[in-house]
């Protein structure tokens, strides 16, 4: 049996000890350290410590495997350390300074990104399987469940609540990266979806912030604004602790830095994919309408890039206009639904060829919810924005698979579940229609789940979580 305290002890030892450590999780078979200077340990000699099953440099994060025993490692790592389990450690250890390259930038950005999100994946799949339980039970499956039934209501609500306040969860992780308080984080996150504030963007009501113009929308069920204002809260927050005499630090720096970072979020930061995001639907509408299979195919590829950043709804909006006045979508319309059946294949193809047990559990995972649930969200934030060659795989395959349904001028007759069921929106005009819109869908799927299982992992990616 494993010597958890020894392990935890060497490994410590061997990265640095706790003067080395910004932040330190763990995973399902791996301790993840945030390391100030990532040159000290030596990959050899970690990796010789008895107990230690592997070392693994990923975005920013030292990896040490460790196994299933790994919980009991790190807590022994906690208790040596003097660390605390669920907040950044800050000690007086400055920091080693990188060399920002532009591919330093981008791995850096990666890093941030994977960090905020790995984490969240389990709730993400529960989520989605509670989705897909309310989809395989309800009337549009089995019928086992109505409606209006306090069960049907239960699993709908339950995922509903994992990404509604997704800007909660997301800011936690990101304030716990960047060395503030977790609860600082978690809070600009609840800002960002507060009842009054929703009520405002959604009725579209002018609104300031200190009499400062404010661009409002529903940042619900979206990453990239809290990501951008927590990264500004933790420079304020340092920059407020620099300054502030200790006696009145607990209480000031934290409300100092919510009173700058507030405007600056809520003015600039979070409605910035907004603002930017108007600007580039509408070039994307007028070259969707005019650019024949092209236009279809290329929206289709971004589709859930789109989609990430919340620039897809400003896109949605005229397109939904027509349907609702034709009863009929088509060309760029169309295109999401391609966008879908690609993530279907990314989540089989890392399924399929994945050899360690946590990422394949993790595809089966998402693959599962997204074919009977309709859910895309732990594909893309808990697959591709951890893989980035699988967001390229995403794109090839909504790519073809939107070419092809624009050559055959494929129509859909329905809003359906994004699930399966999905197939059916293209019955209720020619046999043709109906037959291509499904080759369409194939095409999107298998050739985003062939270049997954080709390209989309690499080898240390495939062996380890």
């Amino acid at each position: 049996m494993a010597n958890n305290k020894e392990i935890a002890e060497q490994v410590l030892s061997a990265i640095g000890g706790a003067s080395n450590v910004k932040d330190v999780t763990h995973c399902m078979t791996r301790l993840r350290f945030m390391l100030k200077d990532d040159s000290i340990p030596k990959d050899e000699e970690v990796q010789a410590i008895p107990g230690v099953l592997k070392v693994i440099r990923g975005g920013q994060q030292y990896q040490v495997v460790i196994g299933n025993n790994v919980p009991k490692v790190f807590d022994d790592v906690v208790k040596l350390g003097n660390f605390a389990a669920s907040a950044p450690v800050e000690t007086a250890a400055p920091e080693a300074k990188q060399k920002l390259t532009v591919k330093q930038i981008g791995k850096n950005i990666l890093g941030y990104m994977a960090g905020c999100m790995t984490p969240i994946i389990p709730v993400l799949l529960a989520a989605a399987l509670f989705r897909t339980l309310s989809a395989v039970l309800g009337p549009d499956l089995l019928g086992v469940l109505s409606p209006e039934s306090n069960l049907y209501i239960l699993l709908d609500f339950v995922y509903d609540a994992a990404f509604y306040f997704l800007p909660i969860l997301v800011g936690f992780n990101a304030a716990k990266q960047l060395g503030i308080s977790p609860m600082l984080g978690a809070f600009m996150g609840c800002i960002l979806i507060a009842p009054d504030f929703v009520a405002i963007a959604q009725n579209q009501t002018p609104f300031t912030v200190f009499g400062i113009p404010c661009t409002t929308a529903v940042y619900s069920q979206t990453v990239i604004p809290v990501m951008l204002s927590v990264y500004a809260q933790s420079l304020i927050y340092k920059g407020f602790k620099k300054i502030m005499p200790d006696v009145l630090t607990t209480v000031f720096t934290p409300f100092l830095t919510m009173l700058v970072t507030i405007p600056v979020s809520l003015c600039l930061l979070a409605p910035l994919g907004t603002i930017i995001g108007n600007a580039i639907s509408g070039g994307l509408a007028w070259f969707g309408m005019h650019t024949g299979f092209l236009g279809v195919a290329v929206i289709a590829a971004l589709w859930e890039l789109l989609v990430i950043t919340g620039m897809h709804m400003a896109l949605m909006m005229p397109m939904m206009a027509s349907f609702f006045e034709t009863g009929i979508q088509s060309g760029p319309l169309l295109s999401g639904g391609f966008a879908t059946w690609a993530c279907y294949g990314v989540a089989l193809g890392v399924a399929l060829r994945a050899v360690n047990k946590e990422v394949r559990s993790n595809g089966f995972g998402c693959f599962v919810s997204g074919i009977l649930g309709g859910i895309t969200e732990p594909t893309v934030y808990g697959i591709c924005m951890r893989y980035g060659r699988c967001f390229v795989a995403m794109m090839v395959g909504g790519f073809l698979g939107g070419a092809y349904a624009g050559l055959m001028h494929v129509e859909a007759y329905a809003i359906t579940s994004p699930n399966f069921l999905a197939l059916l929106s293209y019955a209720g005009g020619t046999t043709g229609n109906l037959v291509n819109g499904i080759i369409a869908c194939v095409i999107a799927f298998v050739s985003a789940a062939v270049f997954t299982y080709l390209f989309g992992l690499t080898k240390k990616e495939r062996e380890n979580a």
